[in-house]
């Protein structure tokens, strides 16, 4: 089997490459990225003969196709404004595909590829990181269970840093996005736009992660979920999450930058040079981001010291008993499902355990035999329900 990960010597997609060298399912794979160095530094690190390198740029088209050309899946690890191309590479390799996630519009962009992946009797699961993904599973396993569904609440719980520490937890350019952007909401049947920052409320996280201050935000799971399970009578679907796990004096310092224009997606003119706004921040924020060793999975005798918590709860009912199920996927470093999931997927994809097609995860994949593969990594999930008397 060989896996290719588009982007494997960045900082989440190269945790799926560590995993991918280390399953026994998997003859080989590929680290597809435009930075050579940098997936030196990754192969050297993972120390794996199955690990190969290819340089690749997203915006050639023909040189990805050429790259994914023999591959039984590609993992896309690069940002979510490259997933159409992308996908669009896999349909001319004849190669199943899965991302981490779409920030909703590019999403149902994506799913709108569908009959052409069936009619190429290829298969794409959407959205499969930590969150995207991991709440989208919960969300199946429990609709499994209810007969209907009043309410789905996704709430990822990151342990915060120092408040003057300045690090990104993930993807620049996705978090900056995700800050400016304003976050989706399905609410009374119908999707709204909310403001950014917004819905504050205080939730209670497994020990010692603790209590935190949860806000609204841009994300995949709300596009689908809610038409995924619209037969069980969905009235609200959100997703929240703690600052995207960095401190909030620097998220504030990011909003004001924003404020002024800084975000902007509009050419200006400077000194006579063209330049995007947003380009020049997300470049001089980029060298915040910790070194890529910092993000790898670490040794297996390490015992778990929880970090990070992503929790859907659901309301609703079963035999006509007012139900509420909760599901808590804890992990010992935050960045681990982003990686490990979408890897997870692209061996099941290989495996045909997928029909063809576009999918989300919450209608491709079967959620307890994936959530045992994330306890052999030790990312566990926890149920509790709630019944009214």
């Amino acid at each position: 089997m060989r896996i290719t990960v588009i982007g494997g010597a960045g900082k989440m997609a190269c945790i799926g490459v560590q995993y991918l060298a280390h399953d026994q399912r998997v003859d080989e794979v590929v680290i597809a990225d435009l930075d050579l160095d940098q997936a030196g530094v990754v192969a050297d690190y993972i120390k794996s003969p199955k690990v190969k390198i290819s340089q690749v740029d997203v915006n050639d088209h023909e040189g990805m196709v050429e790259v994914l050309k023999g591959s039984d899946a590609c993992f896309n690890g690069t940002v979510y404004y490259t997933n159409l191309p992308v996908m669009e590479a896999c349909l001319e390799a004849g190669v199943h595909y899965t991302d981490m996630g779409g920030l909703f519009f590019t999403t149902r962009k994506q799913l709108e590829l569908s009959d052409r992946f069936a009619e190429a009797g290829l298969s794409a699961v959407l959205g499969m990181g930590s969150a995207p993904g991991v709440p989208n599973l919960q969300t199946r396993y429990i609709a499994d269970r209810l007969d209907t569904i009043e309410s789905i609440k996704i709430y990822d719980g990151i342990m915060p840093p120092p408040t003057d520490d300045p690090k990104f937890t993930y993807a620049v350019p996705t978090i900056v996005d995700e800050l400016i952007m304003e976050p989706m909401v399905y609410k009374d049947g119908d999707f709204k736009a909310m403001e950014s920052l917004s819905e504050f409320e205080d939730y209670w996280f497994t020990q010692p992660i603790g209590l935190l201050p949860m806000h609204l935000s841009l994300h995949s799971e709300v596009a689908t979920l809610p038409l995924t399970f619209k037969d069980k009578g969905v009235k609200e679907c959100f997703f929240k999450i703690n600052y995207w796990g960095m401190s909030k004096v620097v998220v504030e310092k990011i909003r004001v930058l924003a404020d002024f224009g800084f975000g902007g997606t509009e050419a200006i003119e400077v000194k006579g040079i063209s330049i995007i706004p947003r380009d020049m921040m997300v470049k001089l924020l980029a060298g915040y981001v910790p070194p890529i060793t910092d993000f790898l999975a670490p040794p297996k005798n390490e015992p778990p010291d929880w970090v990070k918590e992503i929790v859907t709860e659901v309301q609703g009912t079963k035999d006509g008993q007012e139900i509420t199920y909760r599901l808590g996927t804890l992990t010992c470093k935050g960045a681990l499902p982003t990686g490990i999931a979408p890897a997870i997927t692209a061996v099941w994809l290989a495996e045909g355990r997928v029909e063809p097609g576009v999918y989300p995860p919450e209608v491709a994949l079967d959620p307890l035999p994936f959530f045992k593969e994330l306890e052999e990594q030790q990312i566990y999930t926890q149920v509790t329900i709630t019944q009214k008397l």
